[in-house]
């Protein structure tokens, strides 16, 4: 018996190559952030060619569509990717490498995007085999804060028609090709921007009594913040906070007049993301003026944490097992890294998941955000099909 999962297995493997030559073509033309015009001109051609015809604008480069099944308003089902790509120098020998110097689609949205554009052409196809609406999300902007999703959720990415559920997939180049990862309940953390800007008076390396010294008030502040997780927060409550850039334009024999800071600070809980914020404030502030200097510091609130809807998540699992047998689908730990898909999270039931990439034998193994991450591209038969099944499974739900 040839059923719909058959079906849609058959289609992602006769595409395999389509969505391959797609996703080559977005790696050879990334964009930054907001700046993804060809790439959303692209997205909109490929879709119409499909026959699809319902398709709008929003936050100028981000591309929303529909596809309509059977009674269209019975219920609301979205699919996410996001296109733009990351300010870094690809150092692959390949022939789809970057043809945009300082640009690389290092984070695989490259993959996101092809795929969803295959599941949309096999979603199309076989509109009349199921009940319901399918909203497409190509989104803009997730690697640069307030992040393409908050933007496209204020000009209305989830309404008319109102979104019940939502599915993302990301790569994942820990977990090896063929086998998908899902974690109910929370997953990813907020993620917020902190900058600080330690001021003394500089002089003479060799009189530091005449100096206030704003290195070694540096040093006290960056030593101090650390009890912000170890000793005042919980442990019970993930959290990370790390400083990754540090300038002080002195010399041997030069203390400078300022020390500029940045870092990040990471966690999984509202109220204490709050008190975190007052508590990173109060240390630094009361270290340097203890120490006879000052900081202006600033604190970019970022993304929320990222909740899976376990329901849905329960259902996803399911699904991914029936699609693909029980024993590619994995269990995901906590994730402190953190993802703009959040703030739909954050608005509807959703479910965030990774797509695995890995190919040890083939030396696909680099991280993502590095100049060598690379896919192996058998994922791009699996990530159609399953965003696809996904979609027409959760369909058939009843609310």
């Amino acid at each position: 018996m040839n059923t719909l999962k058959d079906k849609i297995q058959q289609r992602a493997k006769a595409l395999h190559a389509e969505v391959i030559a797609n996703r080559r073509h977005l790696h050879a033309n990334p964009e930054l952030s907001f700046q993804e015009y060809n790439t959303a001109a692209y997205v909109e051609e490929l879709l119409r060619s499909y026959g699809i015809e319902k398709i709008e604008r929003l936050a100028e480069t981000g591309i929303v569509a529909l596809i309509e099944g059977k009674n269209p308003e019975k219920k609301i089902i979205a699919l996410r990717g996001d296109m733009d790509a990351l300010p870094i120098i690809e150092a692959n020998d390949v022939d789809y490498k970057s043809k945009n110097e300082g640009v690389m689609h290092a984070c695989g949205h490259d993959v996101h995007t092809s795929s969803l554009l295959g599941a949309a052409k096999i979603l199309n196809e076989v509109k009349e085999e199921f009940e319901g609406t399918i909203k497409l999300i190509f989104q803009p902007g997730e690697e640069k804060a307030p992040g393409g999703a908050s933007i496209m959720i204020k000009e209305g990415v989830l309404e008319n028609p109102k979104v019940e559920k939502i599915f993302g997939q990301h790569v994942m180049p820990l977990i090896p090709v063929g086998k998908v990862g899902f974690r109910k309940g929370m997953y990813m953390a907020s993620a917020d921007e902190i900058y600080m800007t330690v001021k003394g008076k500089g002089g003479h390396g060799a009189v530091p009594e005449m100096c206030v010294d704003p290195i070694l008030i540096t040093s006290h502040i960056i030593v101090a913040l650390q009890q912000v997780v170890s000793r005042i927060g919980s442990p019970k409550i993930p959290s990370v906070l790390t400083f990754g850039k540090v300038i002080a334009e002195g010399a041997t024999n030069v203390i400078p007049n300022e020390v500029k800071v940045e870092g990040t600070f990471r966690t999984m809980n509202e109220e204490w993301r709050a008190k975190a914020h007052q508590k990173i404030r109060s240390i630094a502030e009361g270290i340097a003026e203890g120490m006879g200097g000052s900081v202006d510091l600033e604190i970019r609130v970022g993304y929320p944490f990222l909740v899976n809807e376990p329901e849905v998540t329960e259902r996803a699992m399911n699904a991914a097992k029936e699609y693909l047998g029980e024993d590619n689908v994995v269990d995901l730990d906590l994730w402190l890294a953190a993802e703009d898909f959040s703030f739909y999270s954050q608005e509807a039931d959703a479910c965030f998941y990774r797509l695995g990439t890995r190919n040890e034998e083939k030396g696909i193994v680099s991280g993502v955000h590095t100049p060598t991450f690379d896919i192996d591209e058998k994922a791009l038969e699996i990530g159609p099909g399953l965003m696809a099944w996904l979609a027409i499974n959760e369909l058939r739900i009843k609310n």
